[in-house]
């Protein structure tokens, strides 16, 4: 199992709220959809983490709940958060979308005629070799 996120304990082998530090999550998320920073919001809950980790905790579904971590968020408000997330990185321009892939269309066949001159430089001669060769490229790579 991985690191216990921030307002849970494990007692006797079950995760239990931490009160304490649910009051501080609950916080971090109001105070992110209120329209303060990252690290604003941290230091309103009392939160000592960096700007990463802030983000992620705002991220973390386990907040919800499931079939072993208790619910601390409300569903509604974590949509909220992420949508403000969202929104707010798009305005700064920290959105990524992948770039589209150029397609290559790679040759298929190739022919080369007979050659007819002969030159004493070997450089010359495989210049005019490959001068020889055609190449054919049919689409999606058949023949």
């Amino acid at each position: 199992m991985s690191h216990t996120p921030y307002g849970y304990r494990i007692i006797n082998g079950k995760a239990v709220v931490d009160e304490q530090a649910a009051k501080q999550i609950k916080t971090l998320f109001q105070s992110y959809l209120s329209g303060d920073s990252l690290t604003t919001a941290a230091k309103k809950a009392d939160i000592k983490a960096f700007h990463a980790g802030i983000s992620r905790m705002l991220q973390n579904k386990r907040y919800l709940g499931d079939e072993y971590y208790p619910a601390i968020i409300d569903p509604d408000i974590f949509a909220a958060a992420e949508a403000e997330r969202i929104r707010r990185a798009e305005k700064l321009g920290r959105i990524r979308e992948p770039k589209a892939k150029k397609e290559i269309a790679y040759p298929t066949s190739f022919r080369i005629s007979e050659g007819k001159e002969h030159f004493d430089d070997p450089f010359q001669q495989a210049e005019y070799a490959y001068s020889m060769i055609e190449m054919e490229v049919k689409e999606y790579g058949g023949q």
